[in-house]
């Protein structure tokens, strides 16, 4: 993608004429305004100031702000890549793909924390059949993953919402946990809990060290504990078949 503009770039430099507009270069400095300032700070007018283009030319491209929405998305999303293991069986090994999908994807969405709030929400909403292909793509492989491993169908599809669920909710939740004042040494202060009534909130209040010390790849390990070992238990214990009556 990158290489491709920079061609472009180079070509057009060397003939005195501006570089032509493709959707990837719309698309990835779409990507850049989002990162710099938030998803409110893409407008058209934007996109096409920052391609020193005039913004009717990006509807060529995208036909409005959620479609350019979309299109980020999915250049974030083509990093969730289930990374398919063999276990010592010679089968697959879904528990450590998983683990393994997690982190990787985790890693590749905290470097646009601005899209991550537009993957969860565009990403699980709306009729699968009407989401962009690049959204659907780890929703099938998560299901070939189950399914080889011994997962039914119905199996297959729980699991893989499961694992999609729990890992965008935990990327939501990290990006929260964030230092309000990082000047201040006491704990309290630092996250800014001294703002909520201690005889409302005594609970989260006293939890202001451990909050603190947060560690989004720990806790993704534990959060992928519990559901690992609920699936299994599913898998090695299906629901028995229904009565005939």
């Amino acid at each position: 993608m990158t290489g491709r503009d920079d061609r472009a770039t180079t070509t057009a430099t060397a003939t005195g004429r501006r570089a032509g507009l493709t959707r990837d270069r719309v698309l990835t400095t779409a990507m850049a305004i989002i990162d710099d300032g938030g998803v409110e700070e893409l407008t058209m007018r934007r996109l096409g100031k920052a391609l020193d283009r005039n913004p009717m030319a990006i509807y060529r491209h995208a036909m409005d702000k959620d479609a350019l929405l979309d299109g980020v998305v999915e250049i974030v999303v083509a990093d969730f890549v289930v990374n398919r293991q063999l276990g010592d069986d010679g089968g697959v090994d879904w528990e450590r793909a998983l683990r393994d999908t997690a982190h990787a994807f985790r890693r590749a969405a905290l470097a646009h924390p601005n899209v991550v709030p537009s993957i969860v929400t565009r990403s699980l909403s709306g009729p699968l059949a009407l989401r962009p292909p690049g959204m659907l793509r780890p929703l099938e492989e998560l299901l070939e993953l189950f399914m080889d491993a011994g997962f039914d169908e119905h199996g297959a599809l729980h699991a893989a919402r499961l694992f999609t669920g729990f890992l965008y909710q935990h990327l939501l939740h990290e990006l929260q946990e964030r230092v309000d004042n990082p000047d201040e040494t006491d704990e309290v202060l630092r996250l800014g809990l001294h703002r909520l009534p201690i005889t409302e909130f005594p609970r989260l209040r006293s939890l202001a060290a451990i909050l603190a010390a947060y560690d989004g790849a720990t806790e993704l390990d534990e959060g992928l504990d519990i559901v690992i070992a609920g699936l299994r238990s599913q898998l090695l214990t299906p629901d028995p078949p229904a009565l005939v009556r």
